[in-house]
């Protein structure tokens, strides 16, 4: 084999001059994607800006290599006389790597019309977490939810291939509108002044909710002009409804995406010590009451109805 590489080697002297050309290309490459980055890195410290070169110089040079490769190799006439072959090959690959295929395209997919970036939380079919790498075949996601409550991390690393953007839905909760909507279901008792704690909900989500800054209301109203939605209401507001056990109050309110844990905890504190300093208001839960008509302020059953109901004779005897 040894002798054999030494005679071609010394009678096609093309091949050792295109092997020393490729690895001066990919030698200049290399060399200047890295002064670039030792640019980035001496005038910025910011990470998603750090991340951004990165990805971009490393996406240059591995197309620029390619091309590289072809012209040196298969330039000129070689080129020509390869176009047959290679139109067979791609077309016997794209049934083969169908998958590797299509993740590349959804890579190319998120590259131009950017559904997400790094650092933005999303969730893509069942999968949900924060964005910590987008690379040509899959996307890297630090997971939220499953078994944490309230979407907090959970310390796994999810892999998720670039087709899924193609077939499964990609719920963004940092784009466009920069905060999100939560809801807290407070249940009083029947008896309970629910209209004096209405009033005193609505005071506490005016406090722990969020207030939109001028640059994040531009945006929304930016956001609602091109995608052609109405401009969200981002005033807390309290809702009213009755259930089985009482009366109860909803408390709708805004807050980040990453702070939805922290800002519930402080609003249910400020509940707890409301409720603890008032005596007319409680909160309700399921119980077993037994109805007693004088007690309760109702008329005695007639005869004839409590031989039709000889359940209310066990009732007024408890």
């Amino acid at each position: 084999m040894i002798d054999q590489i030494q005679t071609l080697l010394t009678e096609d002297h093309s091949i050792v001059e295109n092997a020393l050309i490729t690895l001066a290309v990919f030698f200049m490459l290399w060399l200047v994607r890295r002064l670039i980055l030792r640019m980035v890195y001496q005038r910025t410290d910011d990470v998603d800006s750090v991340y951004s070169w990165r990805k971009t110089t490393e996406f240059v040079v591995i197309v620029l290599g390619i091309i590289a490769l072809f012209s040196i190799w298969i330039g000129g006439d070689g080129m020509r006389s390869a176009s047959t072959y290679l139109g067979l090959l791609s077309a016997g690959l794209a049934i083969a790597l169908q998958d590797p295929l299509t993740n590349i395209i959804g890579w190319l997919f998120i590259l131009m019309r950017r559904p997400f970036e790094v650092g933005d939380r999303i969730q893509i079919g069942d999968v949900a977490g924060d964005v910590i790498d987008i690379r040509y075949f899959q996307i890297s996601l630090l997971e939220i939810g499953n078994w944490v409550d309230a979407e907090q991390s959970t310390g796994r690393m999810m892999r998720v291939p670039n087709r899924f953007v193609f077939n499964h839905p990609v719920a963004n909760y940092t784009s466009g509108i920069p905060f999100i909507w939560n809801e807290i279901p407070v249940e009083v008792t029947f008896e309970s002044d629910w209209r004096a704690a209405k009033t005193l909900l609505e005071e506490i989500a005016v406090t722990y909710s969020l207030q939109p800054t001028e640059e994040e209301v531009a945006e929304i109203r930016s956001t609602a002009k091109r995608s052609n939605i109405r401009t969200p209401r981002t005033t807390p507001m309290v809702y009213t409804k009755v259930s089985a056990s009482g009366v109860v109050l909803t408390l709708r309110y805004l807050c980040r995406p990453r702070r939805r844990r922290g800002s519930e905890q402080q609003i249910w504190e400020a509940i707890l010590e409301l409720f603890a300093s008032r005596d007319d208001m409680d909160f309700a839960y399921p119980t077993q009451r037994v109805f007693y008509h004088p007690r309760e302020g109702k008329t005695l059953l007639t005869d004839h109805s409590e031989v039709a109901h000889p359940r209310s004779h066990l009732v007024e005897d408890k």
